[in-house]
């Protein structure tokens, strides 16, 4: 990536909220935006391998990363403890750890992205499954090793790993660690 590129994406990241007279030239990435109404209509490239269903607007000014990289959050849940628990409680371990993951990386600009008030009615999670303990003991060495900042939530007061959630990242980061895991049904 070339430093006009790396300053871009930094700028888009550190932007205000609302526009002032002293903010940046440079336009606002929104995921999932729609143009303004007096906009002239842009082509649209539809995003391959993506959960979501809205598409990138195609654009030369804005790099091609921006536009087709969505922002997601990876939940992994416990197959064995779906399969015997109730339901509920195994959306609650989910819960905790997505959340956790969020609040313990809340000032990283990628998840402030995430949560932006622009974001917040559009957020993409992706849920998937492992069969049991020792695998996402194993999924969570992986991530720690890749550096992937993670929340292995450790359920109180059993003391055993229910689930993981990963914090925000550009899906292109991290799914190559998810590519082997089922979809939670």
């Amino acid at each position: 990536m070339d430093a006009l590129t790396c300053n871009y994406i930094m700028a888009c990241l550190l932007a205000p909220l609302r526009p002032t007279s002293l903010s940046l030239s440079v336009p606002r990435i929104r995921f999932g935006a729609k143009p303004p109404s007096n906009a002239a209509p842009a082509p649209i490239r539809l995003i391959r391998n993506s959960m979501s269903q809205p598409a990138a607007e195609a654009n030369p000014d804005i790099p091609k990363s921006d536009t087709t990289d969505v922002l997601v959050q990876y939940v992994v849940l416990r197959r064995d403890l779906i399969d015997t628990w109730p339901t509920g409680s195994v959306v609650t371990q989910g819960c905790h750890a997505s959340v956790s993951a969020i609040w313990s990386h809340k000032d990283d600009p990628i998840t402030l992205q995430y949560c932006s008030p622009e974001n917040i009615d559009s957020m993409h999670k992706v849920t998937l499954e492992v069969k049991g303990e020792p695998q996402i003991v194993n999924l969570s060495e992986k991530l720690k090793s890749g550096g992937i900042a993670h929340k292995l939530w450790i359920e109180q007061p059993e003391n055993f790993p229910t689930c993981l959630a990963t914090k925000p990242y550009p899906k292109s980061v991290v799914s190559a660690y998810f590519k082997k895991l089922k979809l939670c049904k």
